[in-house]
Parts: C-alpha cells; structure tokens; sequence
C-alpha cells in the first residue's frame, strides 16, 4: 500500500489538489485543538472563539465534501485506476472530518463547568496529554503528506500510551471525590482526548496499513504485542 501511495501521489494534478485540500483540512483541525486547549485547560479568553471554532469546522465539513466530490469524479471518468489508493482517501478524509467534531465536542466542554477549569486538578489527572496529542497531529501530518513509513508506525506508539492513560483515568474519576460537574467534565475531556488520538493514528498509520483493515488494524496488532 506505500509504494502505491507514493505512486499516486506522484505527477498527478488531481492528487495534489486532493491532497492540499486534505492537509488543509488537518492543519485547521489541528488549529482548532489548539485553540480550544488554550481556552479550556489555561482559562485564556479569546475574542470571537467561539464563532472561529464553528467556522473552522463548517470549513472543515466543506473540504471533506469537495475531495470526496472530486474523488467520486475521478472515478467515474476512469473507475479502473487509482482505485485502492482512491478508497483510502474516502477512509482517511472521514477520520480528518471527526477530529473537527471532537475538538468542538471539547470546546462545548466550557459551557457544562460552573466556572473556570480547575488547572491543577486537571494536571493531576491528565498530565501531558495535551502535549502528547499535539506531538501526534504533528506526527500524522508527516506520516500522510510524506508517505514517512517510520513517523506512521510511531503514531501506533503514541495512541497506545493516551489511550491507557485515558482508560486509567476514568478509573480514578469513577472512584474520585470530585464534584460531579468537574468529574464530568474531566471524563468528556478524556473521552474526546481517546477519540482525537484514534483518528489521528487512523490517518499516520493508513500507509502501511492494508486496506480492508483500515480502522480496525490496531485490535489485530493489539493481539500480537
């Protein structure tokens, strides 16, 4: 699935602006977890966020529509070629469209608190996570657009250690003696953490992962570790 990735990519007018379109589509979600991450866990205003982050997300939706209109296009014109690589893209565009969601999904985090985010309690729950999953859309932007084999396996590696992480706080929240409106916003936060770091791992890895298996190739792997 690489070498035919790297092919595609090649020389085509058609994949490169598919493929401007797509990093677009990661770098704004990305932008908008950043965004939402300075608001909710630092507490830092920002004029006009709320309306910037629905923005970037209908910009979002917009692109994942307009690279699977010109995907379906090109495969009406020649339905033979391109197909595996074509699918992918159908895949990977869907994974790119949710990380929008779940970083607004965090913003509308700040509505549920009674007040200001509780930074210290957070920290004791959650640490670097933030950090980790900044790291990992930096990784998954390099893995896709460059076809970089190594940056796509070392997403796997990252996901691992969020989602165990994730997991094990639920656990502390369940037996916590925080008050409720803070425990439930702390298990929506770990909640939409796991699913960012999914889908990002979904994008990194869609290049060595065989194509029937997208989505599901890490409980395989997880049998096998």
């Amino acid at each position: 699935m690489f070498e035919n990735l790297l092919q595609f990519w090649r020389g085509k007018d058609f994949l490169s602006q598919v493929l401007d379109e797509f990093k677009k589509m990661l770098d704004d979600t990305h932008q908008m977890f950043d965004s939402v991450c300075y608001r909710l866990i630092d507490n830092k205003e920002e004029s006009f966020l709320k309306d910037n982050i629905y923005s970037l997300d209908k910009k979002v939706n917009n692109l994942e529509k307009d690279i699977r209109k010109r995907i379906i296009e090109h495969l009406a014109i020649q339905p033979s070629v391109d197909l595996p690589t074509s699918l992918l893209l159908m895949s990977v565009v869907k994974d790119a469209e949710r990380l929008g969601d779940y970083a607004k999904n965090l913003f509308e985090v700040t509505d549920i608190l009674d007040g200001p985010l509780d930074k210290e309690k957070y920290l004791q729950f959650f640490d670097d996570i933030g950090g980790d999953l900044e790291k990992l859309f930096n990784i998954t932007k390099e893995a896709f657009i460059d076809s970089d084999e190594k940056q796509a396996a070392s997403a796997w590696n990252f996901e691992t250690k969020i989602v165990k992480r994730c997991e094990d706080i639920f656990v502390k929240l369940a037996n916590s003696d925080l008050p409720v409106n803070t425990a439930v916003a702390f298990t929506l936060i770990a909640r939409y953490y796991k699913r960012i770091a999914a889908h990002l791992t979904n994008i990194a890895t869609s290049i060595i992962v065989p194509l029937d298996q997208l989505d599901y190739f890490r409980e395989k792997r997880k049998k096998t570790i």
